[in-house]
Formats: C-alpha cells, sequence, structure tokens
C-alpha cells in the first residue's frame, strides 16, 4: 500500500499462502468490478491526458458524495463494503487509479502529481457540488497531492485519511538499510511475481477474507508494469509536504489508524483543531474490509455530525 504499509504477515496467513504457493488460489478467475459490488454502476471518463479511468458509483445523485481512493496496485471495489453501507443515504464514488482496477494502463502518469489531477479531473467530472474524499494508504498521498496542487479547495468538505503517514511528527522509524548493491535487481519471473504479490495481499488482514477474495485482489493487482510500480513507491517530497496538505484546508478531517500512526494523529489533534481521530487495534491494514461495521458507522457519524449534508443549490 504506500512505501509506509505494514507487510507483517498475519498468523493465519502461513497456513494460507501454502495454497498460494501450489498456485490452486490463483487459478481463481477474476471477478471484474462491477460484479463484485452489485449495487454500484461501472462508469468511465477521459482525463486531460487522454487516460480513460474506471469508477464505481452508487446512489442517489442529490445526496452528499464521498469518492473513495484506494491504495497502491488495488482496484476500487476493495470498497465494497463501503459502498453497500453507504449508498442508501450519500452518492458513492469509487475510483480505480490508472493502472489499476479496470482502469487504463497507461504508459505514463505514474507521478504523485498526476495521480492527484486525476482525483480533481473525477471530481470535476462527478459535479455535484463538494465532495467527503476518502483516501487509503497511497490513496491518502493521492489525495494530499491533490488538494496540495489544486490551490482551491472549495471542493473538499471532509477528508477521511486511512492509515498511512501524513507527514505529522513523530516521522516514522527508518528501517535498516541493506547494503546497496551497484548491480541491477533482476527483475522477477512472473510466477515470483505472483507470489510475492499473493503474500503482498495476505499481510493487509488480520482476519482472512478468504481465498477467492485474496486471489481476485492479487490477479487486480499485477496489471502495470513493475517499473510503474516502483514509480508509485517513490513519491520524493519532503514530509512536510503532506502536512501542509492536510492544514491546508480547515475542513473535518478524520485520521483511522492502526496504533503504527497513533502518536501522529494525536499530533494532529493537537494543531488541526477540526480533525479526530480513531485507533483499529484489532485490524491490519485494510482495517475498512477487516471491520466493516465499526469503519462504516465511523465514516456515516463523521459525515453527519462533523460534515454535514449536502447544501442545497
Amino acid at each position: 500500500m504506500g512505501r509506509n504499509g505494514n507487510l507483517t504477515l498475519p498468523a493465519w496467513t502461513r497456513a494460507a499462502m501454502v495454497g498460494v504457493l501450489g498456485g490452486a488460489v490463483l487459478a481463481i478467475a477474476t471477478a471484474v468490478s462491477g460484479d463484485a459490488v452489485a449495487a454500484a454502476e461501472s462508469r468511465s471518463f477521459i482525463t486531460s491526458d487522454g487516460a480513460r479511468l474506471h469508477y464505481l458509483e452508487a446512489g442517489p445523485s442529490e445526496a452528499r458524495t464521498v469518492v473513495f481512493v484506494p491504495g497502491w496496485t488495488m482496484p476500487a471495489w476493495i470498497f465494497e463494503h463501503q459502498i453497500d453501507a453507504l449508498s442508501d443515504r450519500y452518492h458513492v464514488v469509487a475510483l480505480d487509479p490508472r493502472g489499476q482496477g479496470e482502469s487504463e494502463v497507461t504508459r505514463f502518469g505514474y507521478t504523485y502529481e498526476r495521480r492527484g489531477r486525476d482525483i480533481g479531473e473525477l471530481i470535476t467530472h462527478l459535479g455535484n457540488g463538494s465532495v467527503v474524499l476518502v483516501g487509503w494508504s497511497l490513496g491518502v498521498l493521492d489525495s494530499l497531492a491533490w488538494v496540495a496542487d489544486a490551490g482551491i479547495h472549495a471542493r473538499v468538505a471532509g477528508l477521511v485519511l486511512i492509515d498511512n503517514s501524513i507527514g505529522e511528527e513523530p516521522a516514522p522509524r527508518a528501517p535498516t538499510a541493506a547494503p546497496r548493491s551497484t548491480a541491477s535487481a533482476p527483475e522477477p519471473t512472473p510466477e515470483d511475481r505472483r507470489t510475492r504479490r499473493a503474500a503482498f495481499v495476505a499481510s493487509m488482514f488480520a482476519h482472512d477474507p478468504g481465498a477467492d477474495y485474496r486471489a481476485r485482489l492479487t490477479d487486480q493487482s499485477l496489471r502495470m508494469s513493475v517499473d510503474d510500480e516502483r514509480r508509485l513507491l517513490a513519491y520524493d517530497v519532503p514530509r512536510e509536504y503532506w502536512s501542509a496538505a492536510v492544514h491546508s484546508l480547515g475542513v473535518p478531517t478524520l485520521y483511522v489508524v492502526r496504533p503504527r500512526w497513533e502518536a501522529q494523529g494525536r499530533t494532529l489533534m493537537r494543531t488541526h483543531e477540526r480533525a479526530s481521530m480513531a485507533v483499529f487495534p484489532n485490524a491490519g491494514h485494510a482495517l475498512f474490509v477487516d471491520e466493516p461495521g465499526r469503519f462504516n458507522a465511523l465514516l456515516i457519524d463523521f459525515i453527519e455530525t462533523q460534515v454535514g449534508p449536502r447544501p442545497k443549490e
């Protein structure tokens, strides 16, 4: 999910990965996102640089719009529990960022500036006034990149940031660096790449979502090239860039994290008068999948009590 994601495998994974390594799990066919989220319609739009981006849309168009942005290589339908739970009262949209889900795998545009611009152009395309913007993992950074670049923030009524660093103190502890080799790292074979990605997908959950579910995520997370995947993990700006973007909005902001990021959340609440935090100590990185009931109730309460309904035009 972004370079700050926790890749520690949960205990259940060791048994589950036996099937993955044997190839039995990964042979399962991938369901398209329209099939995965029955309540949503598949839509697409064309960005200013000519990319076709796909998104899922559900709920009444006149209601408050909630836009979900997934993490590194993940598809929009990972928010299926949120789409199902929120679309009876909100206009819910989940984006497949370029190269992910059912969006076009372009040969360009894998920078934080362009990815942020994609989000802004989706919001403009929707044409529904201000939105509640919900970013998860790398989607946090993509969303904040748009906020930092846009300059005009009237389109954001509320901000929800899920389980990534946001540039507040304390800075995450840097991992111990291995000795660097002057030789280029060999490209993984397709089999090795798939096996590693399956392990990565499994690491996102504290509770096993099931072999079929993991296989669908694994399959869809392998669409873009290895080089472009690496570009997404190299958003080389100062940490302060992300913090400044959060504070620039001045809108209700909800930080939903595992204990790893709790200290940053406490700093945020001390310095941002409209910020709040919720900690999920028993969930994995995809905490909204592990504990959808709690997450959905939290998000609905945030929108109802902190953001409010869509203003009447």
